[in-house]
């Protein structure tokens, strides 16, 4: 299985050769403005991806599919309806499958449950984007267990640990769990994605995975960066089990 960070959530994954593009945010930097719910005035995302142009067409050119698993701005931006080839396979859960349809892709498979698609099975899971009144803001958010017969990949979602992250893992028994890092936190509530507590706890209640941080830097509302994440991981004895790409990093795993 080939990993590559793009940028936040965005994830070049490789399963048996099957190349899959996870929550595509493609535009410039500052090309969507500032969040709701929060006083920060800064535009996003905060940095470029790591390559453009030419080199991001052919990256595109070479996808099988792409695998959205919620539809918030760093997940699912203008340029990704832009650029991304009407016709490619568009993998999300069903409940925004009629809005991806509307931005007029042709190839759109709603996941309600499981599905297998090129031999490849992706099985929808669920999360909680926050808690009380900012869960409720934030809306649905759904993730993805990817798995061929030798390779099993759980891209959680914009989720904090929760029992429904706890029962993927115990079902499925994902070897690479891909979780949103950052401690997102807006103007409300507490944070809507994993704080260097939830990666901890999650940490013990797994002790065979090997976490992967993503959603590091890229949009405002993150308070903990990679450096500050990468210090609290090895103060806990977790280095070599939790990976801190940076953007554009590349994993091969066997």
């Amino acid at each position: 299985m080939e990993f590559q960070l793009w940028r936040n959530a965005t994830v070049l994954v490789s399963i048996d050769n099957i190349k899959f593009l996870v929550d595509p945010m493609l535009g410039e930097k500052s090309s969507f403005g500032a969040f709701p719910y929060t006083e920060d005035p800064r535009a996003n995302p905060l940095v470029d991806l790591p390559f453009s142009g030419k080199a991001l067409r052919k990256q595109l050119q070479e996808l099988d599919a792409v695998v959205v698993t919620h539809l918030h701005p760093d997940h699912w931006d203008a340029a990704a309806v832009q650029l991304l080839d009407k016709k490619l396979p568009i993998i999300c859960p069903e409940i925004i499958a009629k809005t991806i349809v509307a931005y007029g892709f042709t190839k759109v498979i709603p996941v309600a449950s499981s599905i297998h698609f090129k031999g490849i099975e992706i099985v929808l899971t669920e999360g909680k984007h926050g808690t009380g009144a900012i869960e409720e803001k934030m809306g649905v958010v759904n993730g993805f267990v990817c798995s061929s017969k030798n390779e099993s990949i759980y891209f959680a979602g914009d989720t904090i640990w929760c029992d429904a992250v706890k029962s993927s893992i115990g079902t499925y028994q994902p070897r690479y769990v891909v979780v949103a890092g950052g401690a997102a936190t807006f103007a409300i509530g507490e944070p809507v994605t994993m704080s260097v507590e939830h990666l901890n706890s999650l940490a013990a209640t797994f002790p065979e995975i090997t976490i992967i941080i993503t959603h590091l830097e890229a949009v405002s509302p993150c308070t903990e960066d990679r450096e500050f994440i990468r210090k609290e991981m090895a103060k806990n004895g977790l280095s070599d089990r939790c990976l801190i790409p940076k953007d554009g990093a590349h994993y091969s795993f066997h």
